[in-house]
């Protein structure tokens, strides 16, 4: 028995493509406690207002990702919103910290999903969307369901 893609996808942050245009997309691990484990496995996280900072010491810590608290975690459970380390490769923090320091890029989450039992995070250079670039997405969009529609009743 092999598990479908869609199981493992934990989180996803739907917001991401719709307000950023993503330029390169990273995946790094993720250091999380037992309860947040079994809280995401759940499906009880959320990446919204989630965003990614590289410090001077070359740490990557994700910050605003809410794991909610795990429901039977009493005592020992994880506080919802507090920092995460993510792992990297060396090569790969030194070019997000010089990729982050360019005007107009910023590093969000796009999601976290299960790969061979760890916790993944995929994370994505991206560019913020004006107003109008976000209508002409969302009309090529329409556009383009409305001929996938008339190519499906002329068959």
């Amino acid at each position: 028995m092999s598990k479908k893609n869609s199981d493992s996808e934990l989180v996803s942050n739907r917001r991401a493509t719709h307000d950023y245009e993503i330029l390169e997309t990273f995946e790094a691990g993720i250091s999380l406690l037992g309860t947040e484990i079994k809280s995401l496995r759940g499906h009880g996280g959320s990446l919204q207002d989630a965003y990614v900072l590289v410090s001077d010491t070359h740490d990557v810590i994700l910050k605003n990702a809410s794991i909610a608290p795990y429901k039977f975690g009493n005592l020992f459970n994880h506080e919802e919103k507090r920092e995460r380390k993510l792992l990297l490769h060396k090569r790969e923090i030194l070019r997000l910290k010089t990729l982050s320091q360019e005007k107009g890029l910023t590093l969000i989450p796009l999601g976290m999903y299960l790969k061979n039992g760890f916790v993944k995070v995929k994370i994505a250079v991206a560019k913020g969307k004006r107003n109008y670039d976000k209508r002409a997405a969302l009309k090529e969009r329409e556009h383009k369901r409305d001929i996938d529609r008339a190519m499906k009743n002329l068959s």
